[in-house]
């Protein structure tokens, strides 16, 4: 029995042994998936196709990497207000084109649309840091054109996008007006509890009370957002879809409560019937009436 017992557990312990080697060997696999499963990298439409005014915008980023983007204008003399667009972990850019069409009709406002690297016609490999210099060279090309109105550009991220979001609000309170974020994350290591419970043991500990927890060191894009949140200084909207069915909507009152505990300018909207991807459609005229009110007070002509 003894034997047998010692057999089980070495066994047992084996395989969760192998099995948190491969998530830290592959773990950017995981959290970046530029391909949808059973489609192309490639954009399957333009914003062409929805009979909207854009211009393609290549970019370097500050370590070489070239960048795509698309820039989509209102009309061509369009001066409301630029939301920078980040997008969540999964697909590109073109899989946002029907919501970014609305965002646009809605809010009189132009958008700009990254593509991280590694993701649609971008070159290189999605990463951290990469990612923070993808969305740093975005902003700086915006900040610098002519034909819009430099001083209000508002950032815009759901999911993922919101915690590359929240970073480049934080290192830019000069260049950023506001921030807007949509079911997003606390961190990563967070959501690695939330998505493969067995490792919540392992990792994770936002919060209040940080747990140093093992693999917590051996994640290379960790995206902590809530230490990210807690200073940005610039007005922060956060929109949450209470049905989420991947970040859990407790993640958001997370970052709203720390980010609160030292911004003011804080607004908190839950959305009852919005899940993780459709919070902007099953939240109808609130959400975009929500949106609409904070631009105008937090991003004025």
């Amino acid at each position: 029995m003894v034997t047998y017992m010692g057999a089980l557990f070495y066994g047992v312990g084996g395989i969760v042994v192998a099995g948190v080697a491969l998530l830290v060997a592959f773990q950017e696999k995981l959290v970046y998936v530029p391909v949808l499963p059973g489609l192309s990298k490639s954009y399957p439409i333009t914003p062409a196709r929805l009979n909207l005014i854009y211009e393609d915008v290549w970019l370097r980023s500050s370590d070489g990497v070239r960048l795509h983007s698309w820039f989509i204008k209102m009309f061509p003399e369009c001066r409301g207000p630029t939301i920078l667009f980040f997008q969540e972990n999964a697909g590109n850019i073109a899989h946002r084109l029907e919501m970014v069409r609305i965002m646009i009709q809605r809010l009189n406002c132009n958008v700009f649309m990254l593509s991280y690297r590694g993701y649609g016609e971008s070159d290189g490999s999605p990463s951290q840091q990469g990612i923070i210099k993808d969305a740093q060279a975005a902003l700086d090309h915006l900040s610098q054109r002519t034909d819009i109105a430099t001083s209000r550009i508002v950032v815009f991220g759901r999911s993922l996008g919101g915690a590359v979001g929240a970073v480049l609000t934080k290192n830019n309170p000069d260049k950023v007006s506001a921030l807007i974020l949509e079911n997003t994350f606390t961190s990563i290591l967070d959501m690695a509890g939330v998505l493969l419970p067995f490792l919540k043991w392992f990792i994770g500990g936002s919060g209040s009370t940080k747990s140093l927890k093992v693999l917590n060191f051996v994640v290379r894009s960790p995206w902590n957002t809530i230490d990210a949140i807690a200073e940005v200084k610039q007005p922060v909207l956060f929109l949450s879809g209470l049905l989420d069915e991947m970040v859990p909507p407790i993640h958001m009152k997370m970052l709203y409560a720390k980010a609160a505990a030292r911004n003011s300018q804080c607004t908190f909207v839950e959305f009852p019937s919005g899940m993780h991807m459709d919070t902007w459609l099953s939240g109808g005229e609130v959400y975009w009436k929500t949106v609409m009110q904070f631009l105008e007070k937090h991003a004025p002509a």
